[in-house]
């Protein structure tokens, strides 16, 4: 399926498994308007019903992931509609950033190619896993323009970053590398800009390995267990997996367990089971 030109702010390719999805508003640091926050929920959704897209990559064009919220469109433009119209513009921006993205059918990727900023950090962290170039440069600049964080960023920091961390950056409202963001584990992984598309790409090919139903349970299952208690997360895990056994079609528990047990053709702590091609 092409998808060329059918968003105004979002670039869409998908190749080989693998969906590229690109904000596309360079001459605006990729900044998040009320138009992108729609169309991004339009490309999620329909990705989602995308059989070649298996895996999907968020990334930005040109220097930029995302600059945060457009602070004209988002805010001054919006500030004097009616109130029902402000509901509906932040409702637009949460779906995409969070309630869709952050349990997301299918693997994703954060490309962090440039700056990443304010409310960037909220689909920066909803994705499952993110990888940013060493000369990336990241910031919650909101204190500087005399307003706190929006949307869940500090959620989002609380819950990858940490207490002391998240306090210092959202009250000084100072930047920091790519290098820094691994090193605090807001990402998984920092490489050289140069290095970034073939990085991502690697951890893309590895993920489209793996058993989607069983992939799509366990992400999804580690991210339900945080917000349970031991005794919730023994009964959902549970049940998790044995929904998991009866909509998988591979069979991925019988084949993984036969190859290992039976056929010595794989070792599974070290590889993954050899799905059907």
């Amino acid at each position: 399926m092409s998808y060329q030109n059918r968003w105004q702010t979002v670039d869409v390719q998908v190749d080989s498994g693998i969906a590229w999805v690109t904000l596309n508003r360079p001459e605006k640091k990729n900044a998040m308007s009320p138009t992108l926050n729609k169309e991004m929920i339009d490309v999620l959704e329909t990705l989602e019903l995308d059989p070649a897209a298996k895996v999907l990559v968020l990334t930005g064009a040109g220097d930029s992931w995302t600059a945060g919220m457009d602070l004209k469109e988002y805010f001054r433009e919006v500030d004097n509609q009616p109130e029902i119209f402000q509901e509906r513009i932040r409702r637009d921006a949460s779906r995409w950033q969070w309630h869709l993205l952050r349990f997301y059918s299918k693997p994703t990727i954060a490309m962090v190619n440039g700056w990443c900023f304010g409310g960037g950090f909220s689909p920066l962290v909803a994705c499952d896993l993110a990888i940013a170039a060493d000369e990336a440069t990241f910031g919650l600049s909101e204190i500087n323009w005399g307003i706190p964080p929006g949307n869940l960023v500090s959620k989002a920091m609380a819950d990858t970053v940490g207490h002391r961390t998240s306090m210092y950056y959202i009250m000084t409202g100072k930047t920091f590398s790519g290098v820094e963001a691994a090193n605090m584990g807001l990402v998984n992984k920092s490489v050289p800009l140069a290095q970034l598309k073939a990085e991502v790409t690697e951890l893309a090919n590895n993920l489209l390995e793996k058993n989607p139903v069983v992939l799509r349970t366990a992400k999804n299952g580690f991210k339900r267990c945080r917000e349970l208690t031991w005794e919730q997360n023994e009964d959902y895990l549970y049940a998790k997996l044995d929904q998991c056994n009866y909509r998988d079609d591979e069979g991925g528990r019988e084949q993984g367990l036969k190859q290992f047990l039976d056929d010595k053709s794989i070792k599974p702590g070290l590889q993954a089971y050899k799905r059907p091609a």
